[in-house]
């Protein structure tokens, strides 16, 4: 099921109309004009039961009476008549469905369980459903219009997907007026069936649709959506505009974390995580499709402002500040380009302002002196009227100067009437046009935003320094002792310190006596802080006494924390107090804290800590998994950040240990999902160190299981083994991780001209910075991916071999690869790694796994008979392609992990 299916829905043989009608203003006649103008009229199949002939089309009374071989139903009849309708198509065995009718869930109950039906018989009958209520889909490159939608807009390489039908239209009109094109246009609707992950997926592997831009109210499968983005985004740019930007997500928690991580900003941490760019309004999102449609990505945010006009060239320079850029300053070379021709009284800096009397040449010559900067990464053009200047000559010029280059180029024609046939001239050219400076930077600047996220997303992972081992055993014991609300605030220290997180000593005291005892234990000075599952601020509540030197202290604080409690919340239940070591004067204090939000599963939190965490809101999240990469951007967001590096007199802040602290909280959360909230405020740095002071966590039933709680696949430690090798050297065979890149690098060094050319089918100097994420930035869901690693060597030249099946988006068939160093081939690694990988895929539901091997290559040819691949010639190549079928071989697990 899957793509293929929806390949059959984008590019359909013959098309069943249900509800077909030749009453005008029906949305049964619109469908019908727009397929029949499309030029599809003798693939049209006309279903409704009142009417013998539309035109000159056979009507038939249902989809029963339907001749095999239709490939797309479009429904716009009544929702609850769509059950029968749906079952007749699978029946006649359809592959693709578009529901426009609307009631579905959106009205109620009663809706959700027609949905519910529909849903269930489409998925048990192998049919793809758009829907419902929706507008359908448009292809311009095919003139197909399976909607409503009146007029068929340009072609070009913009696809949309967007779930308001409202939002379609209005996009629609302003592509119309900016002469925009688009190789898709999808009314997704309610998401019965295919919802954004879907769609991302299809559109990642359509060549035609060249940036993806998503307008989401909200979002079903969120897993398979970051699995898509995240796949997608490195090739093609996606940009989100998300409704619902409201403090709905932000209401009262238990903890400071829970405060902070309100539901909007889980989305910008997901969408960032996914190299997705966010927009905020309809007019960023149309501006910013606007340039990507159009431009070529800027190589960084080097950009230069060409202004008739000072005004505007200021207006765009205070943009950029906003967003804490600045034009960038022009070159000795540059300058002395423009002094050439430009008049004496030029601004001689970026913003360029070339003065109000310029001419069509003048731009000209100017845009030329900035093409020639190796300083600069894009051109914003400003015109501003004057009334010397002419704006059309300027627009032909700036149409001309552009043409045949991948350089991004953008324009700003600031004025009403006597700049419409200038921009009609700009936008023919595929120059985006904006009618202020704001509006052009700021598209400019997602631009870069977009670009700076493909280079996060290939960078390299640097490896811990350091060992990190976790006591699952002793978490899960102080897991299990709680069912529902917040652990013991030992216990809930006892739990980070099994997972080596640093925690300050705490000692529980329930009396005075008790309080009295514990201080002599740990020594002075002390803290003594209040313990109430009621209270989650002790501060607001008087609960917190700091610097206690002698046992008059301990008893004095004992007494006033009791007190201050029983004044601020009378009911509140007091388990006591706990007692820690006082660290004065700490360097710094920050916040780590996780939520379980409800559709992306954990969400860590960074931060400033202590009083004013919820204050000043200084925070940054982030999803697990983590490496040191992630936990290191994830700090970067914040202001806080600034001071960690050092300020002043006070040392910088150990970044490992608190890259490590977020890994390690990171893998906590992946370990037990009935973790709803956990709070580490403050964390205290003092000479660089961290260590926590103050821990909650707060457990909440799931009945959902590890890992499958996370929206992004985790290190999937249960496909780790070992193995020997024919000569018995000892083999470690485990997941491919982030950090591999040096050892990846290490052994294709080692490989001959001949291993390279049949692995890579051509000959390949080196491994660039985007191989090495392609093959070490894995997406566990889609991607099995194992390497063989020599345990008894010491250096990067450990990798032996690495085999991977890469899977398709609809998780039934892959493509396998095997890369094994040439000086051990031959010793049963290739064969242990494929063979692994093969039970994976088998474990995971793969029906189908295939791949293409060189007729030269016999030992790979070998290795496949050997596993029971059938092998046949391809047609096309004379190459080999090598299949199994799971449903015809029967592999042996057994004999797998010897």
């Amino acid at each position: 099921m899957g793509q293929y299916h929806l390949k059959n829905m984008f590019n359909p043989r013959r098309i069943a109309v249900v509800g077909a009608s030749k009453k005008k203003g029906t949305i049964g006649h619109a469908l019908m004009k727009n397929l029949i103008e499309g030029g599809f009229a003798g693939k049209i199949l006309p279903v409704n039961p009142k009417y013998k002939t539309i035109k000159d089309h056979d009507c038939v009374k249902s989809v029963r009476d339907l001749m095999p071989g239709v490939d797309l139903a479009i429904i716009a009849t009544p929702i609850h008549t769509a059950i029968d309708i749906v079952t007749d198509c699978v029946e006649k065995k359809m592959r693709s469905a578009i529901i426009i009718s609307a009631g579905g869930r959106e009205v109620g109950d009663q809706g959700r369980e027609i949905e519910d039906q529909i849903q269930k018989i489409a998925y048990d009958g192998g049919l793809r459903i758009l829907g419902s209520n929706c507008m359908g889909l448009i292809r311009p490159g095919v003139n197909l219009n399976a909607g409503f939608a009146s007029d068929m807009p340009r072609a070009g390489n913009l696809a949309v997907v967007s779930q308001s039908g409202a939002i379609c239209g209005a996009i629609l009109d302003m592509a119309a007026k900016e002469r925009m094109g688009f190789s898709h246009f999808v009314s997704i609707g309610s998401m019965l069936d295919i919802d954004f992950g879907d769609m991302i997926d299809y559109l990642g592997n359509d060549s035609s649709a060249k940036s993806i831009l998503l307008y989401i109210e909200n979002l079903t499968n969120v897993r398979k959506f970051m699995s898509a983005a995240r796949s997608v985004s490195r090739v093609k740019p996606i940009i989100v505009l998300k409704s619902g930007r409201s403090p709905a997500g932000e209401k009262a928690a238990a903890s400071h974390t829970g405060a902070m991580a309100g539901e909007d900003a889980v989305y910008d941490a997901a969408f960032k995580r996914a190299g997705i760019v966010r927009v905020d309004s309809i007019e960023e999102l149309f501006d910013c499709a606007e340039l990507m449609a159009k431009q070529p990505r800027p190589r960084g945010p080097r950009l230069a402002i060409i202004t008739n006009g000072g005004g505007p060239g200021v207006m765009a320079a205070d943009t950029l500040a906003g967003y804490g850029k600045a034009p960038e300053p022009l070159d000795p070379e540059t300058i002395q380009a423009l002094d050439a021709f430009l008049p004496p009284f030029w601004s001689r800096g970026n913003p360029i302002d070339i003065l109000g009397d310029a001419t069509a040449d003048r731009f000209g010559r100017a845009l030329s002196a900035c093409f020639h900067s190796k300083n600069l990464d894009g051109v914003l053009v400003i015109f501003a009227p004057q009334a010397i200047a002419d704006p059309l000559p300027v627009a032909k010029m700036l149409a001309s100067a552009v043409s045949g280059r991948e350089y991004p180029v953008f324009a700003c024609w600031m004025g009403g009437e006597s700049i419409e046939k200038s921009v009609a001239v700009l936008n023919d050219a595929g120059i985006p046009t904006y009618d202020t400076p704001e509006r052009a930077v700021r598209s400019f600047l997602y631009m870069v935003e977009y670009a700076a996220n493909l280079e996060t997303l290939i960078e390299v992972p640097p490896k811990m320094t350091r060992n990190m081992a976790f006591d699952q055993k002793k978490a899960r014991s102080l897991m299990d002792g709680v069912q529902e609300g917040f652990m013991p605030e030992a216990d809930a220290v006892e739990m980070l310190t099994a997972y080596g997180l640093p925690v300050i000593t705490t000692k529980t005291a329930v009396n005075e006596a008790q309080a009295l005892r514990m201080a002599g234990e740990i020594g002075f000075p002390l803290v003594m802080k209040l313990l109430s599952p009621d209270i989650t601020h002790k501060t607001d509540a008087g609960g917190i006494c700091l610097d206690l030197r002698s046992n008059e202290d301990v008893s004095r604080a004992f007494h006033q924390i009791m007190s201050s409690v029983l004044q601020y919340k009378p009911d509140a239940e007091i388990e006591g107090v706990t007692l820690q070591p006082y660290f004065s004067n700490p360097d710094f204090e920050i916040l780590m804290g996780a939520k379980r939000d409800k559709g992306f599963g954990p969400v860590i939190l960074f931060g400033m800590g202590g009083i004013f965490t919820e204050v000043l809101k200084d925070r940054s999240l982030g999803l697990p998994p983590m490496n040191r990469l992630l936990a290191s951007r994830l700090m970067q967001e914040t202001k806080v950040y600034t001071l960690l590096k050092g300020y002043r007199n006070r040392p910088a802040a150990d970044m490992e240990k608190l890259e490590e602290m977020i890994i390690r909280l990171s893998q906590l959360l992946i370990d037990f999902p009935q973790i709803a909230e956990l709070d580490m405020n403050p964390v205290l740095i003092k000479d660089g160190s961290p260590v926590a002071v103050d821990a909650r966590i707060r457990i909440s039933p799931t009945d959902v299981c590890s890992s499958l709680h996370l929206v992004i696949s985790p290190y999937p430690e249960e496909d780790e083994s070992h193995m020997r090798s024919t000569d018995g050297l000892k083999i470690f065979i485990r997941p491919v991780k982030p950090e591999d890149a040096p050892l990846f690098t290490a052994l294709f060094k080692t490989l001959t001209p001949t291993t390279i050319y049949y692995r890579f089918f051509g000959a390949l100097k080196g491994l660039n910075p985007e191989l090495l994420a392609r093959f070490t930035q894995i997406d566990y869901d889609r991607e099995i991916a194992l390497v063989a690693l020599d345990e008894t060597a010491q250096t990067d030249d450990s990798m032996l071999g690495v085999a991977r099946i890469i899977g398709e988006p609809d998780g039934k068939t892959g493509e396998f690869s095997v890369l094994v160093r040439d000086a051990w081939q031959g010793k049963g690694i290739g064969s242990s790694l494929l063979e692994r990988c093969l039970a994976i895929a088998r474990k995971q539901g793969y029906e189908t796994v295939h791949g293409i091997v060189l007729r030269e290559n016999r030992n790979m040819l070998a290795l496949g008979k050997k596993l029971g691949f059938e092998i046949e010639k391809d047609p096309d190549s004379c190459d080999c392609n090598l299949v199994i079928h799971f449903g015809k071989q029967n592999l042996k697990p057994e004999g797998l992990f010897h």
